[in-house]
């Protein structure tokens, strides 16, 4: 190889770096955002099975906040035969690379019935 061919390669490579690494930034965002998703899933369960069970809505609603991603939003509306929890939750993307694009919020509902000897709130 010569010289001029060194350089070419050299600056293919500067041209492909970058993207790749966009690549691998925006890959690794969208694995987060499953992840984020499968918690808010998780917390929804965790809520509505607990207070359909007949515990309080505020204790549904502190498990939920123990697997739930940070800074979700949970409701729980429990009646005399179903109990339903919405769960969401806003997933930043990484800064600087995908910084521009702002929150996506991830969203997850559970519905249980209430268990008959259970007597809600």
């Amino acid at each position: 190889m010569g010289s001029r061919e060194m350089g070419t390669v050299t600056a293919e490579a500067a041209l492909v770096l970058p993207a790749l690494v966009l690549v691998a930034v925006a890959l690794a965002w969208l694995v987060g955002l499953g992840v984020n998703h499968a918690r808010a899933v998780d917390a929804a369960r965790e809520a509505a099975r607990v207070v359909a069970r007949g515990e309080s809505v505020g204790e549904g609603v502190r498990l939920a906040r123990r697997v739930a991603p940070p800074g979700a939003r949970i409701g729980v509306r429990a009646g005399s035969s179903w109990v339903v929890v919405d769960v969401s939750a806003p997933v930043r993307p990484p800064g600087g690379v995908l910084g521009g694009l702002g929150a996506v919020t991830v969203h997850a509902r559970a519905v249980a019935a209430t268990e008959p000897s259970a007597a809600l709130p």
